[in-house]
C-alpha cells in the first residue's frame, strides 16, 4: 500500500487473491482512501477456495494496524476470531470467484464454510469468472513432453502412441485396447481420491482397466494407493511427486480423466483433458459442472457433450458413471470419438476470461 505512494503509481484497481491478501481492501477502505493518490482506487477480491480463510486469535488484531472498532460481525470478526478472508469479502468493492457455479455454492451452508451469510450479503457485487489455461503451455500440437504431437484432425491416429509411451514410462502392461484412467491431483479427500482408491480393485479385477495417478498429499491416501500399485503392478501406477512432464504425458496418454471432487471451485485438469482429447469424468459441482457438458443423447446430438458427470461423494454414482463411460468406450466408439472432438473444440484460453475481468474492473472504477 505504501509503495503506491513511494513509487508514484497510478492505480485504478487493486486486485487481491485469497486470505493472504485479504487485509488490503480493508486497508484501502479504512486507512488509505482519504490520502492523496488513493481516493479513486477500486478493490476487487478473488476467492480461489473459501475453505482456507486465514483465521487467527482475536488478540492478533493490533498486529494489523486496524482498530478494535472494526472487529465486528459485519467486518473482521468471525465467531470471536480474526478472519482475513472475511476482511477481503466485506471491504472489497467487488468480489470474484473462479466459476459461476462456485459463486452460487459459497452462498449456501456446506460450501460457504461459515461465510455463507457474508457472501449472501455481498452477492450484488459477486461475480463467478472461470479460470483460464495457458494454451501455449498446454497444447498437444507443440507439447515437448509427448511422443507424438497431434491436433483435432490427427488425435485418433496419434493419441494411441502417447498412450503406449505413458504405459511404458509407468511400467504398465502395453495393451492398447484396455482403458487407461488418469489422475493428476493433490491427494486429498476434497478431490475424491479416497473414492477412486475404493473402486480401483473392482475395475482392475473385473475388467482389466488401468489407472495412473500423479500427486502428493494425504499420507493415508498415499499408503492406500501404493498398496494398490503393489497388488496390481500391470494395471496401477502411482507417482507421489509433482512432475510437469508426467502431467503432460498423462493428459495426452490417458483415455479417461477422473475428477470426482467433493467440491471444486474451478479446476484446471478437466480443461487440460479436453484440450488433449482425454474425456473427463467429473463431479457435478463448481467449475467442473461449468466446464464439462454431461454426456446424453441430447448433448451428443447437438454437439455439446464433452464428458461425464458423477454425483459428489457418492461411491455408487462413481461406479455407475465409470461404467457409462467405459461402455461408450468399448461399444460406441463413434460417440466416444465425438466426445474427444467436442472437447478439443473448446476455448479455455485466458484471452476469453480477461475480457470478463476488464469489464468488471471498468464497472468498479466507474462506481
Amino acid at each position: 500500500m505504501e509503495m503506491i505512494s513511494v513509487m508514484g503509481l497510478k492505480v485504478d484497481v487493486l486486485h487481491t487473491n485469497d486470505w493472504q491478501t485479504g487485509l488490503i481492501p480493508a486497508y484501502q477502505s479504512i486507512l488509505y482512501q482519504k490520502r492523496t493518490g488513493y481516493e479513486r482506487i477500486a478493490t476487487i477480491h478473488t476467492i480461489h477456495n473459501i475453505s482456507y480463510q486465514g483465521i487467527f486469535w482475536h488478540m492478533d488484531l493490533p498486529l494489523t494496524g486496524i482498530g478494535w472498532e472494526h472487529f465486528t460481525y459485519d467486518k473482521l470478526e468471525f465467531y470471536g476470531k480474526l478472519n482475513l478472508m472475511k476482511a477481503g469479502v466485506m471491504f472489497a468493492d467487488g468480489i470474484t470467484t473462479v466459476s459461476p457455479q462456485y459463486a452460487l455454492e459459497i452462498q449456501s451452508p456446506g460450501f460457504g464454510y461459515g461465510l455463507e451469510s457474508a457472501m449472501q450479503y455481498r452477492s450484488p457485487m459477486l461475480r463467478g469468472i472461470l479460470n483460464g489455461v495457458c494454451v501455449k503451455r498446454w497444447n498437444p500440437q507443440t507439447d515437448p513432453y509427448i511422443v507424438a504431437p497431434y491436433d483435432a484432425n490427427t488425435v485418433l491416429e496419434k493419441k494411441p502412441l502417447c498412450k503406449h509411451d505413458l504405459q511404458t514410462t509407468l511400467g504398465l502392461s502395453q495393451r492398447p485396447n484396455v482403458p487407461l484412467c488418469g489422475v493428476v491431483s493433490r491427494l486429498a479427500p476434497q478431490k475424491g481420491i479416497d473414492l477412486i482408491a475404493e473402486v480401483i480393485s473392482l475395475w482392475v479385477e473385473k475388467h482389466g482397466v488401468q489407472f495412473c495417478l500423479l500427486g502428493k498429499g494425504n499420507r493415508n491416501l498415499e499408503s492406500r494407493l501404493a498398496a494398490l500399485a503393489g497388488q496390481y503392478p500391470e494395471n496401477v501406477a502411482v507417482r507421489f511427486e509433482f512432475s510437469d512432464e508426467l502431467a503432460h504425458k498423462i493428459e495426452a496418454g490417458a483415455d479417461l480423466f477422473l475428477m470426482p471432487s467433493r467440491y471444486e471451485p474451478c479446476g484446471l485438469n478437466q480443461m487440460y483433458s479436453q484440450i488433449y482429447g482425454t474425456v473427463p469424468l467429473v463431479s457435478d459441482t463448481g467449475g467442473l459442472a461449468d466446464t464439462v457438458t454431461n454426456f446424453s443423447e441430447e448433448t451428443l446430438n447437438n454437439g455439446t457433450a464433452t464428458g461425464f458427470w458423477v454425483l459428489p461423494d457418492d461411491i455408487n454414482s462413481l461406479n455407475t458413471t465409470i461404467w457409462r463411460a467405459l461402455d461408450t468406450y468399448w461399444n460406441n466408439r463413434d460417440a466416444w470419438n465425438q466426445l474427444i472432438k467436442n472437447g478439443m473444440r473448446q476455448d479455455w484460453s485466458w484471452a476469453k476470461r480477461a475480457i470478463e475481468y476488464v469489464r468488471f474492473y471498468e464497472k468498479l472504477v466507474r462506481k
